[in-house]
């Protein structure tokens, strides 16, 4: 299936929601949303071009370190010869910036000197999809919940969804018999695969099949499903397990909530503050560690937005992601 689609179409189409703090995408096809995307400012998707200051280079060698005017910083290989410290490069963003727990993996990038290097040009969703001022009921949510519990749900079982290091892990239960359930659990991998917009290393721990022939027809399933969904992946080894490798270009909804949680919640806050309708006054209900990520700025946009005072309330008793927003009258 295209990922594209326009006004009008009848393939899909990304629908676009500018937040503040991020920007939300929905690929919808008809009345089905089939795939996801969330970005931040400050993401550098790979193929993307930067312009970034040489910060260091050893003395002879080709790799290095860039900083960007924003701060970001990037290892750099292909340095030329010539280049010192100071020296302004265009690059080619190799591979994003992901953070991991206790971690942060630098974006790495190669050096451009000429056209021929340049990235090809790019679709970027965010600009060229149709920017929506709300996305489709309750949608979002649910991909938004599903990321924030990693686990989903199909019939007959659950989907586990595990971040780390090394890879994003998928745990397969449920009460059906060892075969049913891996067949089962097949079209629900392959569509929050896509609804997480995941990527990179992924590891899918299905029931121990004992016949070659159970393990060929989940096999045979997987390739079905996965279709147009660039990847490679292993075949079923004998204890259930499937590797798969896809085009890592960014964070996944997986990822944000692995390293980012506060953050992810405390821009879900200033959306709901910015859904809800009617005068008088938004008054957030918000843990006190969501109000601590509220930025100055973000604040004064979700007025300008809503045309209202914003009033705060703070909760410990509130789960990071149980904010609340509701309109009450300016004197209350």
């Amino acid at each position: 299936m295209s990922d594209s689609g326009g006004p009008g179409s009848d393939g899909p189409e990304w629908l676009v929601e500018h937040g503040i703090g991020e920007s939300r995408a929905l690929l919808v096809h008809g009345e089905e949303v089939v795939a996801a995307k969330l970005h931040w400012p400050g993401d550098l998707p790979v193929d993307s071009t930067a312009l970034a200051q040489l910060v260091s280079k050893p003395a002879g060698g080709a790799r290095g370190l860039a900083r960007m005017a924003n701060g970001t910083e990037i290892l750099v290989d292909r340095i030329p010869p010539r280049a010192t410290e100071g020296s302004a490069l265009t690059l080619r963003i190799t591979r994003a910036a992901i953070a991991e727990r206790g971690r942060f993996k630098r974006a790495q990038g190669r050096v451009i000197e000429s056209e021929a290097g340049a990235p090809p040009p790019r679709d970027d969703i965010f600009v060229l999809g149709n920017a929506v001022r709300r996305l489709p009921a309750g949608e979002w949510n649910e991909i938004w919940h599903a990321a924030s519990s990693g686990e989903v749900a199909f019939t007959g079982g659950a989907l586990l969804f595990s971040v780390t290091p090394a890879m994003t892990l998928i745990d397969i239960d449920g009460d059906l018999a060892p075969r049913e359930l891996a067949l089962a659990a097949v079209p629900a991998i392959a569509r929050w695969l896509r609804l997480f917009d995941l990527g990179g290393s992924i590891g899918i721990d299905f029931p121990t099949l004992t016949t070659k022939a159970d393990r060929k027809a989940v096999d045979e399933a997987l390739d079905a499903a996965l279709e147009g969904w660039p990847h490679e992946r292993t075949a079923m080894n004998g204890f259930g397990f499937v590797h798969i490798v896809a085009r890592l270009t960014g964070p996944s909804l997986l990822h944000r909530f692995a390293t980012a949680r506060v953050g992810a919640a405390a821009r879900m806050a200033l959306r709901r503050a910015e859904l809800v309708d009617g005068p008088g006054m938004t008054l957030l209900a918000i843990h006190p560690a969501v109000r601590a990520k509220l930025k100055p700025e973000w604040i004064a946009e979700l007025e300008r937005r809503t045309a209202r005072p914003l009033r705060i309330e703070t909760d410990p008793g509130l789960a990071i992601e149980a904010a609340t927003a509701q309109i009450v009258p300016h004197d209350e």
